[in-house]
């Protein structure tokens, strides 16, 4: 289920971008910058924290996402990329990951590696200058 941005939150710039577009880039401001206020989404604590994480410089210390998109020629497409991005980005916070159940060495592996390092060791102390009777 996608998460639904409500425009409250949002706030949209649009400036001067690179790329595609060739004389056109010079003179139309087609890049958006999508600032998103992320306490106002009011999104769970762990959602939050794994938001954080996955956004790492994109979000400020004020809480808010800033998402730059430039990859088209057209604002309307740029601001879409724009949304789109962030809304997977908050979809991907969502997902929680299982937790690592702690597992034990079975007796039996225990044992093999005991008796190989045994082993090693016969082989290395039976190593020696050979005695020329």
């Amino acid at each position: 289920m996608p998460f639904d941005l409500p425009e409250d939150a949002l706030s949209e710039t649009f400036l001067a971008s690179t790329g595609p577009g060739g004389q056109n880039v010079n003179k139309v401001a087609t890049a958006c910058q999508l600032r998103v206020d992320v306490f106002a989404l009011g999104l769970p604590v762990f959602a939050f924290r794994k938001l954080k994480t996955l956004a790492g410089s994109k979000m400020t210390a004020a809480g808010e996402l800033i998402v730059t998109a430039r990859s088209h020629r057209t604002r309307e497409a740029n601001r879409a990329d724009a949304r789109k991005r962030v809304v997977d980005m908050i979809n991907e916070a969502f997902v929680r990951q299982p937790p690592r159940i702690k597992t034990k060495v079975g007796k039996a592996a225990k044992a093999r590696r005991v008796d190989s390092k045994k082993g090693r060791s016969e082989v290395k102390k039976n190593r020696g200058k050979v005695a020329l009777d």
